[in-house]
């Protein structure tokens, strides 16, 4: 009776996983989002996004970020720091190690040593770059810089926690740090033509140099930027089409390859989706998918599907990757989503019985003038990526549908075996 009880609750818990399991999906954490919900965080939360932290907190798993309220922030702000050296001062608040509530009363030996963002970045000199965690008596956790020697804030309660994946806590003061508020030197200025002449992307670089695309570039490279550059191959056959373009065409084409955000190779691993471009404005969207298959990622249109090849800089804010095709945006090709028409019936020939048969001659039905705005990359010359991405969605429904089968088999097994 007891084996019987046993295989009937394997098998409906078999049958469960059959229609969660395809369904269920892992979604990483966004310490942005989670800071929005809590207003009185918003200027740490403002400075997180503009040091480009945030991303990097976001690609981490088992973190802890010490978050310090508006009115904490105050005294920090009053140093005016660059960016840079405001980058090093919060990465110091942000634990390579999950301390939730109850883990931070329950320290072992009532003290613990945590590494954080800024002693991994490499900068931070001999152990200026970790946190001295101390339960303090009357139930208070103290935090303090390892390079200041002493406790600087105070553990005041917790905002969200991920166990063991992200935890999100509010600390009284800022940590201060010599060393992590000391001047950081700019990264050079690049020139970003250049660089992309000198790495076989010369006639992308050309067409940015002749369009006012070149100044909406220069505009963002503080703020964040991620090209995707076509090589010269790819830019080279796309020019005849590039050249029929209206000017304001051949602009929102080359800020079509920008997105307006830093976005690292392991980023875009794991940002897969919908992404804006320098291009998109209101109603015009300008948008693309990036997808990735193991360590390849691609860039994908409704018109063509590009791959991305090398990285010719990855210096933040500015990261520029290679290309293998041209990106075509459905907003200027739009002839070339409209499926062609049907040719028109021929009519059919005289006999010799026909009166007019003398008359008459057989003609065919003239083909459809070009459109001069009309690419000749058609659906027939780049559906590369649309018939193969078809065909990879009716392999994914087919190991699901082989999988649910094979798991509702085990199921039956399970109950007849009870039997």
């Amino acid at each position: 009776m007891q084996l019987r009880s046993t295989a009937a609750v394997a098998a409906v818990l078999v049958s469960v996983l059959v229609v969660l399991l395809p369904e269920a999906t892992v979604e990483g954490h966004n310490i942005t989002t989670i800071l929005a919900k809590f207003p009185e965080f918003s200027t740490f939360n403002h400075y997180l996004t503009i040091t480009h932290l945030a991303d990097d907190i976001n690609n981490r798993q088992t973190i802890t970020v010490c978050a310090v309220n508006n009115a904490g922030m105050s005294d920090l702000l009053s140093k005016h720091l660059s960016v840079y050296a405001m980058k090093n001062v919060l990465s110091l608040h942000v634990l390579l190690d999950y301390f939730g509530a109850k883990k931070l009363h329950q320290i072992t030996n009532g003290t613990a040593l945590a590494a954080t963002m800024f002693q991994a970045t490499g900068t931070a000199s001999g152990s200026s770059g970790f946190v001295n965690i101390t339960d303090l008596k009357g139930g208070k956790v103290g935090f303090g810089s390892e390079d200041g020697g002493r406790t600087d804030a105070t553990f005041v309660k917790s905002l969200q926690e991920v166990p063991y994946n992200i935890s999100v806590i509010q600390i009284s003061s800022m940590l201060p740090s010599s060393e992590a508020e000391a001047p950081t030197p700019e990264p050079a200025a690049v020139n970003i033509t250049s660089l992309m002449s000198a790495h076989g992307c010369k006639f992308f670089a050309e067409a940015l140099l002749a369009s006012a695309a070149m100044k909406t570039y220069e505009d963002n490279i503080d703020g964040g930027l991620t090209v995707f550059c076509p090589l010269d191959d790819a830019f080279k056959g796309f020019a005849p089409k590039y050249k029929n373009l209206t000017v304001g065409g051949k602009q929102s084409l080359l800020e079509f390859h920008g997105v307006p955000v830093y976005q690292s190779m392991s980023m875009l691993k794991s940002s897969n989706g919908l992404m804006n471009t320098l291009a998109t404005d209101g109603a015009n969207k300008y948008d693309f998918t990036v997808q990735n298959d193991g360590q390849e990622v691609t860039i994908k249109t409704s018109l063509v599907t590009s791959k991305i090849v090398g990285t010719l800089i990855d210096q933040q804010p500015l990261v520029i990757f290679t290309i293998n095709k041209v990106l075509l945006p459905k907003e200027l090709f739009k002839a070339a989503l409209s499926p062609a028409p049907a040719p028109a019936p021929e009519a059919d020939a005289p006999t010799a019985d026909s009166p007019n048969s003398s008359k008459k001659k057989k003609h065919k039905s003239p083909p459809a003038p070009a459109s001069s705005d009309s690419p000749s990359d058609s659906p027939a010359d780049s559906p590369d990526g649309d018939v193969a991405d078809q065909q990879s969605d009716s392999n994914n429904a087919a190991e699901i549908k082989g999988f649910r089968f094979a798991v509702v088999a085990l199921s039956f097994w399970f109950a007849s075996f009870a039997m």
